[in-house]
């Protein structure tokens, strides 16, 4: 018995369990922050195809009014009120004039105005949210009872007695847009810092005698940059909206010049006489705001931290 297990060498055995090689192996590179949540957005089809209509439509405000032969606010008595056709693929309006062209110049205005104020509003909330939760005390309490005193009115209500102040326009509904908007971020960020300024990193700047404004821009805010995004990207559909309704009931944009919300107005009109007038600026601006919306919900899952590496 003996005799025969010394024959049995180390060579005949094959070792079975985990591979070392394997186990240390890179599945796949490292990606930063941002590639990390771009991978994810990407994975994420109605995000995806969100992001992608949206940019269409951008492109499409911006090229479509100068490849067009018809002038948004070239009129023609013998083309009123014509339904889809090859020579105005949407149609014509009451006075003849090419509904093509006059929704892609309505976009650059509707989406120009969705895209500044929420811009501002954002800017404008994470400044003063950033100081009222790092530094606390009256200016906090200062800016909460401002932010109290717009919550209890109807923003509606004060964008409608801007607008009546400085007239209709691009710059007075804007302005009318930031008034009232920057509230919600500016609680957010407030909520945010509040969380993250007790954080050892940011013990740590103020050790190094880093100054506070320092420590709110370059460690603070970095590490809520991926909120704020999702933020501004949901809050961009409700200023497009908002605009629509303004310009809807007469407070916004000024005919001839074209937006969304005009051309929504307009077609009302003509609802019984020509249907499409009103369908197709109704049909732009339910689909920017869903893709909107649906691009918003997908950087929200793409940025959230506990979801990376579940897939």
């Amino acid at each position: 018995m003996s005799e025969t297990t010394k024959t049995i060498s180390r060579d005949q055995f094959k070792i079975l369990g985990k591979s070392v090689e394997k186990m240390e192996s890179i599945a796949r590179p490292s990606l930063t922050f941002w590639k990390e949540a771009w991978r994810r957005i990407r994975l994420n089809r109605v995000a995806y195809f969100s992001l992608i209509l949206l940019v269409a439509y951008v492109l499409l405000a911006i090229i479509a009014p100068l490849v067009s032969p018809y002038k948004f606010d070239q009129q023609d008595a013998s083309a009123m009120r014509e339904g889809f056709s090859a020579a105005h693929w949407l149609g014509t309006d009451n006075l003849g004039r090419d509904l093509w062209v006059r929704v892609w110049m309505g976009a650059r205005v509707s989406l120009a105005i969705g895209f500044i104020a929420a811009i501002i509003n954002t800017v404008i909330g994470t400044i003063l949210g950033g100081f009222c939760g790092f530094y606390g005390g009256k200016l906090d309490m200062l800016v909460m009872r401002i932010i109290d005193v717009i919550y209890g009115i109807p923003s509606l209500i004060v964008c409608i007695l801007v607008m009546v102040v400085l007239g209709p326009g691009i710059q007075s509904l804007i302005v009318a847009m930031v008034v009232v908007g920057w509230t919600g971020t500016c609680r957010f960020t407030r909520g945010e810092v509040y969380r993250i300024k007790e954080q050892d990193f940011v013990a740590a700047a103020r050790v190094m005698g880093e100054p506070t404004f320092k420590i709110i821009m370059r460690e603070i805010i970095p590490n809520i940059m991926g909120l704020l995004i999702t933020n501004l990207t949901m809050a961009i559909p409700g200023a497009i909206f908002q605009e629509a309704f303004l310009s809807y009931i007469g407070l916004g944009i000024a005919p001839p010049n074209a937006s969304w919300g005009v051309l929504a107005k307009e077609g009302a009109k003509m609802l019984q006489v020509a249907p499409h007038m009103l369908f197709v600026p109704a049909f732009f601006i339910c689909t920017t705001v869903l893709a909107l919306n649906q691009l918003g919900n997908g950087m929200r899952d793409a940025f959230d931290p506990r979801l990376r590496g579940t897939e």
